[in-house]
């Protein structure tokens, strides 16, 4: 059956999603399951001994031959060192493209109609020019880039977002972007105004903020057991964090359970304990979210909602945060975590098939200045992210795409190989 992919590759995870056509009519958006059965997989790759690449969490403990959170580096001369070879941060984005886009070949036993990937909010024309030509390096050259913050605001409007203007507040594992959107006479969504970015922000924050509590708490059992026997307790609290924060999401309580030596030992915590540690780190980003907002001159009045995208904006005090700031709905959907990636297969088919042009809304935000068209300002801090044009749509109809060829750091292939 034919079907259009939506490609999210996060600082920590990957998530993709088809949306197939019967007839003239598209279906839901479906997320693939890229990791034994769920539609995430962490967005690591390490280089294997026989120079393959392994997708997924590494199996050996040499750091050197693994890496992660790759695709902020896309653009820089600097190479990411795997296993000593140097490779271009937009290449190994590439490979990881690649990896998802054969594993859903292989699943739906056809190639994609059309492939959207999206990208931080915030890039310039360079970044996505470099990734593009690491990506048609692959055999993918049909690949449409799109800022994330649109592709998060193309699943809202697919689960009944009917406004025009937004602003998309999206909190990844390791990093954090916010942007104004609206809707264009297409009714697809752009981005305007100044994205708002931090890479050293995310949902890892609060898992660390969990861990830290636990370590403080327990550091006189974890002393008594000695070096080797601390650090093999320690091993698995970032995941075990991870678990206590999705539960204190739906619960007032929840258990901090580490393993020691003389048995199981549990660290209780509250909700209230546990926003009280991430306030600060939140409150941050409502910070930002707000400056884009002010980028574009605009009011709380002139926005139609808040929409939201990234596993841990299910914790409780990011809404009540974000809705103490600014006095609208504030959207969220149940699998937050895919919402970039379905929003990209949502606008794929956008690549296939256009929506007719739509009279414009009643109320357009106006503009900061000149004819009919805001003017950016340039970033204050080097590490925001600074706004370009949105890439422009590409044609009516993508011819369907070409399997990747293989590349020079080839991935490993066949069973039981992906992470």
């Amino acid at each position: 059956m034919p079907y259009v992919l939506g490609i999210d590759i996060g600082s920590s995870n990957t998530a993709a999603a088809v949306v197939r056509r019967r007839g003239a009519t598209w279906a839901r958006p479906e997320a693939v399951p890229l990791s034994a059965g769920s539609p995430l997989m962490p967005s690591v790759l390490c280089l294997e001994e026989d120079g393959s690449l392994r997708v997924g969490e590494p199996v050996t403990d040499d750091g050197s031959r693994t890496t992660r959170d790759f695709v902020h580096r896309i653009g820089d001369d600097v190479p990411v060192l795997l296993g000593g070879e140097p490779c271009a941060p937009q290449t190994l984005t590439a490979e990881l493209a690649a990896w998802v886009v054969e594993r859903v070949h292989a699943l739906e036993a056809e190639a994609a109609e059309a492939i959207v990937l999206s990208h931080p909010a915030g890039w310039r024309p360079y970044r996505r020019e470099v990734l593009h030509r690491a990506l048609s390096d692959l055999g993918l050259r049909h690949v449409t880039l799109l800022p994330r913050t649109v592709t998060v605001a193309e699943s809202h409007a697919a689960r009944g977002f009917a406004g025009s203007t937004a602003v998309v507040y999206a909190l990844g594992g390791n990093s954090f972007e916010a942007a104004l959107v609206r809707r264009t006479p297409r009714g697809t969504y752009e981005t305007f105004g100044t994205p708002q970015g931090l890479d050293s922000i995310g949902g890892a924050d609060f898992d660390e903020a969990l861990a830290e509590h636990a370590r403080t708490v327990l550091a006189r059992e974890l002393a008594a057991t000695g070096r080797r026997g601390a650090q093999a307790a320690l091993r698995g609290l970032r995941a075990e964090c991870d678990r206590v924060k999705r539960v204190l999401t739906v619960d007032l309580t929840a258990d901090v359970v580490l393993t020691l030596p003389s048995g199981p030992a549990r660290v209780p915590v509250t909700r209230a304990q546990f926003e009280a540690m991430i306030r600060p780190t939140v409150q941050a980003t409502v910070d930002l979210l707000l400056r884009a907002v002010r980028s574009a001159d605009l009011t709380p009045a002139q926005l139609d909602g808040v929409l939201l995208a990234g596993g841990s904006t299910r914790v409780p005090l990011v809404t009540e945060l974000i809705g103490a700031a600014l006095p609208v709905p504030v959207e969220v959907e149940p699998d937050a975590q895919l919402t970039a990636a379905t929003g990209a297969a949502m606008a794929a088919c956008q690549v296939v098939s256009p929506r007719p042009r739509q009279p414009p809304p009643a109320r357009v935000p106006a503009p900061v200045s000149g004819a009919g068209r805001a003017t950016i300002p340039a970033p204050r801090r080097a590490h925001h992210t600074v706004p370009g044009e949105p890439p422009p749509r590409p044609p009516v109809r993508v011819l369907p795409l070409e399997l990747p060829k293989p590349s020079r750091l080839a991935l490993a292939r066949g069973r039981g190989r992906e992470g």
